[in-house]
Formats: C-alpha cells, sequence, structure tokens
C-alpha cells in the first residue's frame, strides 16, 4: 500500500482521544471491509441517480412542456416516499446492530414488522395520491400547459407504489446486514429495464405505441416491479442471515415493532421536514415560469446525481457504525466512520473539477436551448461550493443514523431545510429580486448550516454510546 495512503486513512487521525477497546486491524484490512460496503452501496445509489437523469433526458425530447411536468411531480412523488424511506433508515440501523451482536433471529423479526407496515402504509398512501392527483399537482405550481401531463405521470407512478415500497424495505434490511451487493444488482436490472421501456414507451420504438410521459411512467413502474421480483428472491435461502418466511408475516412482535416505530418515526419527521423544504423550494421557483422551472430542474437533476455519490457513502457508513456499535466497539465505529468521510471528501473533489470543465456540456445533454445551456452552466458553476458541502454532510449524517442519533437528524432537515432554504430562496428570489439565481444562493445556504449542524454532532462524539 502506498505510504500517502496509508497515512491518509491511518486510524489514529480519526481516534484521537477517543478510547481503544480492542485490537485495531490495520489500515488495509480496514479499507478491505469498507471498500466491500461502500463501492456496492455507492454504485447503487450513483446508478439510482443516473437512471433518474437518463429518465429527464429522454422526456427532454418531447419538449420543454414535458420536461415541467415531469419535475412538477418530483417532490409530491418523494413526500409519499417519505414514511418508506423513514421505516429503511430504521431497519438498516436496526439490522445493522443486531448483525454486529450476532442475534439473528431479531434481525429477522425486524424486517418481518417492517414488510407488514409497509404493506399496509402503501395501499393507505396509493389510494390518496390517486384520488387526490390533480389538486396535489396544482398545489405544485402546474402551469395550463404541463398541468395533465404531471397528474397522468404522477397517477401511475403511484399505481405501481407497492412494488417499489416493498422492494425498498427489503433492500434495507440486506444493507443493513452488509449484503449490499445483492441490493446493487436489484437497482441495476431495474434501472435497465426502466431505460429500455423508455426507449420503447415514451417516443414508440419497435413497434410499442408513443405514450410520451405516461410511457416513462410506465417504464418506471416495470422497472420496479423487477426490483421487488429480486429482491424477495434474494431473501428466501433458509441458510442467508435474512430470511423472509411468509407464515412470520402474519405475526407482530411488540419489541422489535416498537423498536421501529421510535426509530422510523424520528426518520420520518426527517424527511417530512426535507420534503417540505425541497416542495416549497420547487414552488418559488416554479412561479417564474415554465423555462426558468426547465433550467431548474435540469440542474436539481445534476445536484441530486452529486448527492447518490454521497448517500451511497451515508448509506455504507450506516452498516459500518451499526455493526461496529453492536459488537460493543465505538472505536471501530470512529474509524470506519473517518474512512468513509475521507473516500466522501476525495469523491467531492473530483465531481467538483468535473463540473467546472463540463458544465455547459452537461446541461447539453437535457436540452439544445442555448439560453437554456447558458443559465443551466452558470448554476452548475455554483453548485461546486454545495457539492463539497454536501458529500461530507450526507455521510456524517449517515454516521449519525446508523447510531441511532435520528431525531438530532430531524432536526437538521427542520431547521436547514425547513426553514433556511426556502426563507433565503424566497428572499433572494423575489423580494430581492435575483430570481433562479437568487434561489441556489439560498440552496447553497442550506448546505452550509446543515454541514455545520452535523459536523458539531459528530464531532462531539455522544452518538457512540446510543442503545438500541
Amino acid at each position: 500500500m502506498p505510504p500517502f495512503v496509508e497515512r491518509y486513512f491511518s486510524p489514529k487521525y480519526m481516534l484521537k482521544k477517543v478510547p481503544v477497546r480492542g485490537e485495531i486491524p490495520p489500515v488495509s484490512a480496514l479499507l478491505a471491509r469498507t471498500d466491500s460496503i461502500v463501492w456496492p452501496a455507492v454504485i447503487e445509489s450513483v446508478l439510482l441517480g443516473l437512471v433518474g437523469m437518463i429518465d429527464t433526458v429522454m422526456v427532454g425530447t418531447l419538449g420543454t412542456v414535458s420536461l415541467s411536468a415531469v419535475g412538477l411531480t418530483a417532490q409530491p412523488k418523494y413526500i409519499s416516499l417519505c414514511p418508506f424511506f423513514a421505516m429503511n433508515v430504521a431497519v438498516s440501523a436496526l439490522v445493522a446492530r443486531r448483525r454486529g451482536e450476532g442475534d439473528r433471529e431479531n434481525a429477522n423479526r425486524i424486517m418481518h414488522q417492517s414488510i407488514i407496515i409497509t404493506l399496509v402504509l402503501t395501499a393507505l398512501i396509493s389510494v390518496i395520491g390517486w384520488l387526490a392527483a390533480s389538486p396535489i399537482i396544482d398545489f405544485c405550481g402546474a402551469q395550463p400547459d404541463t398541468h395533465q401531463q404531471a397528474v397522468d405521470y404522477f397517477r401511475i407512478v403511484t399505481a405501481g407504489l407497492g412494488f417499489n415500497t416493498l422492494s425498498m424495505v427489503i433492500n434495507a434490511a440486506q444493507r443493513g446486514a452488509g449484503n449490499t451487493k445483492i441490493a446493487m444488482r436489484t437497482n441495476v436490472a431495474s434501472n435497465l429495464v426502466n431505460i429500455f421501456f423508455n426507449y420503447l414507451l415514451i417516443g414508440g420504438n419497435l413497434g410499442f405505441p408513443k405514450l410520451g410521459v405516461s410511457g416513462a411512467a410506465i417504464a418506471t413502474v416495470l422497472g420496479t416491479i423487477v426490483a421487488l421480483i429480486m429482491s424477495v428472491l434474494s431473501v428466501r435461502a433458509p441458510e442467508g442471515f435474512l430470511h423472509l418466511q411468509l407464515r412470520q408475516l402474519g405475526s407482530v412482535d411488540k419489541k422489535n415493532f416498537n423498536s421501529l416505530v421510535k426509530m422510523g418515526s424520528g426518520a420520518f419527521v426527517e424527511q417530512i421536514c426535507m420534503r417540505v423544504g425541497f416542495l416549497l423550494f420547487a414552488m418559488i421557483v416554479a412561479k417564474l415560469g415554465t423555462r426558468d422551472f426547465a433550467v431548474h430542474n435540469i440542474c436539481m437533476n445534476v445536484m441530486n446525481f452529486v448527492f447518490f455519490f454521497g448517500e451511497g457513502l451515508s448509506t455504507a457508513a450506516v452498516t459500518l457504525v451499526g455493526q461496529s456499535l453492536g459488537q460493543k466497539r465505538p472505536d471501530l465505529a470512529r474509524i470506519y466512520a473517518g474512512i468513509c468521510q475521507r473516500l466522501g471528501f476525495i469523491m467531492s473533489v473530483v465531481l467538483a473539477a468535473i463540473l467546472i470543465g463540463f458544465a455547459p456540456q452537461i446541461v447539453g445533454m437535457f436540452s439544445t436551448d442555448p439560453t437554456i445551456i447558458q443559465d443551466g452552466a452558470q448554476i452548475l458553476y455554483m453548485m461546486i461550493y454545495c457539492v463539497l458541502m454536501q458529500i461530507c454532510m450526507v455521510v456524517y449524517c449517515g454516521c449519525l443514523r446508523g447510531a441511532g442519533d435520528i431525531r438530532y437528524v430531524a432536526l437538521i432537515g427542520l431547521v436547514s431545510v425547513s426553514i433556511v432554504r426556502p426563507i433565503c430562496s424566497w428572499v433572494l428570489c423575489w423580494p430581492l429580486g435575483y430570481g433562479l439565481i437568487g434561489a441556489w444562493v439560498g440552496f447553497a445556504m442550506d448546505q452550509t448550516c446543515r454541514f455545520l449542524m452535523s459536523w458539531l454532532r459528530f464531532r462531539a462524539g455522544k452518538w457512540t454510546r446510543i442503545r438500541l
């Protein structure tokens, strides 16, 4: 191993005043274990973001109106997924802790309880989303030219919600158990199906009907069906750490149910705070008009893609930190957290360099309009600062979630995303008259606030003493 790598990832720089509780593996062993968890999670997350970008590129061929229509559905779609994102955070953290403790029985009970909860919530949210699609899209700031396409897209995706949510919760359990490769393979297959049917159904290729925006929604649902089939098959082997048994789905274990509700409720508050903030942000920009919202949607797709690099590291941090604390090794939890953080910094520098060098070309993948390319490139240059803040912040939050410090992460979402971002963006966008640029300056303020709050909490170290 090169000496500079040895120094950069040396545990002594990560522990400092943290007491050592046992033998510390060599740097090569620490990196090997981290890599086995991190890279499948990062690849899965990035591919998920890449498919979202490809969806937008393919819909963009239909014109600015269709691009804006799909963009309008993003926040209500994610808000409908909030309970499931929250459930997945709880499932991953709890299964990781039980894996570290070697408690296979309760890890499986947690998975079964989470599936029951997911089934009930999915049925309720799907019905509400379908019936209330039109007023929801209106509330998001739809213009007359984008309303119907956005409603059609949202209803189709909502109708297939169950395939997505069940796959998500099983994959969350697998990640907590350290099986990130399974979740990666599931999402890769799902994404390939999505892209293939996008090609067939958006433009009507190879004899298929030309369905436009609705075709993109149908392709998304077909991809989630494939994901669910693969996820279920991954937990059918009796010898696996996680084993799905249908007869256990009818029973409720009070202890594990309460643990899921306790952690999941905190994560749900975080998700709601964040999604409400994202929605308000999108509504502020949507009132600038269809063209500016199209530019914004392109830039948000790029930002989300960058975010998925950090999200992959965050997912890995949940597993590594949770399992280490389950083994009663807070020193190892700090080391793995530090390794993930250093990997995140390297990623952020590389991604920032790509934005510096290729901003116009990146925007040009979504639109051929020269004014959209010019304005979008300006926003991407502003995003360079956000990239450096975001990936580090996301990894810190992943460490806190893995330890069970869910309530503080929810507080970060409340203060930063629900308050700082919309207020700063609105003031800069409208009263001060900076338009789209002002909205994105508000976005940068939010990123700074989240980074500082997560860094200070991580540095204090109280998260290593939380019991689950």
